[in-house]
């Protein structure tokens, strides 16, 4: 049966490709963005009845439950959400301000929230449904510079494996998918976002612009390739709750894990320690 796709942040990058990738399998796509004319412009040459364009600020909790309404009156179902909407906040977190740590996890954390709490219900009703929601390898481990970044994505793996528990009686499955390096515009000039302050005891080893800023354009992960993925894994019966997306991404959490194992093991009866007897 061809699915309907609810996909958020679809005006560009994973997004975008994500909307071609399900189009060209022959599913129905309702493509999102808080900029509807980057959407529509990043999907003209597919323009048809298989697609519709609906706005959508996720970190708007009216906006998330109206957008839904739209993509039911359009299609009247919904059977894979891809939650792609966000943007980076890059700097020493000391030199972050509360206002720019607010406004990421109101669009990276909440806006994964309010745009899930807006579909469940439809896939409740429906008994069936896939939730693929776009963490980050920043999700998973640490990167200098990307202490809110990471703390929003952490939030997101967290919800995600949790509600999945929650949900799976009703035949919906939730998959978090930590991507390494895609070709985005993640890191463009435009779109990221660094540190406001400085302070000097950090400014020896140079600033987060400075460092990240070289890897736009540079990025080994093609969208395109991981739209097509993303096809796969919504129609698995049994799709994996956490999944890497690039080789990159294997690479560097491989090591992470095998040393948080090692800490684990080595710590063993200290962490026993901590039982009490009865």
């Amino acid at each position: 049966m061809n699915k309907v796709w609810f996909i958020t942040g679809a005006g560009s990058g994973i997004g975008a490709a994500t909307a071609r990738a399900a189009l060209k399998a022959g599913d129905r796509v309702v493509a999102t963005g808080r900029n509807l004319d980057k959407v529509r412009n990043a999907l003209s040459d597919l323009a048809g009845d298989k697609l519709a364009f609906v706005q959508l600020d996720v970190a708007d909790e009216a906006q998330a439950r109206a957008a839904v309404d739209k993509a039911m009156q359009a299609f009247g179902r919904i059977d894979v959400l891809v939650n792609n909407a966000g943007y980076s906040l890059l700097g020493n977190f000391e030199e972050l301000s509360s206002a720019q740590i607010e406004g990421l996890v109101s669009t990276n954390l909440y806006g994964v929230i309010h745009v899930m709490r807006a579909v469940l219900p439809v896939m409740r009703k429906q008994r069936s449904g896939r939730i693929i929601n776009i963490s980050s390898l920043a999700g998973i481990m640490g990167f200098k510079h990307c202490g809110a970044y990471s703390a929003a994505k952490f939030a997101v793996e967290g919800l995600s494996l949790s509600v999945a528990e929650e949900v799976e009686q009703f035949g919906i499955k939730i998959m978090v998918v930590a991507p390494g390096f895609f070709r985005t515009d993640l890191l463009d000039a435009q779109n990221a976002k660094y540190s406001a302050g400085t302070i000097e005891d950090y400014a020896a080893e140079g600033s987060a612009e400075a460092m990240w800023s070289g890897y736009d354009g540079k990025q080994q992960g093609d969208p395109a390739r991981l739209g097509d993925v993303f096809v796969k894994l919504a129609g698995m019966e049994n799709p994996p709750r956490q999944f890497l997306a690039g080789s990159d991404a294997l690479a560097a959490f491989k090591p992470v894990l095998e040393g948080r194992l090692e800490d684990l093991r080595a710590y063993e009866d200290l962490s026993t320690s901590t039982d009490g007897s009865f």
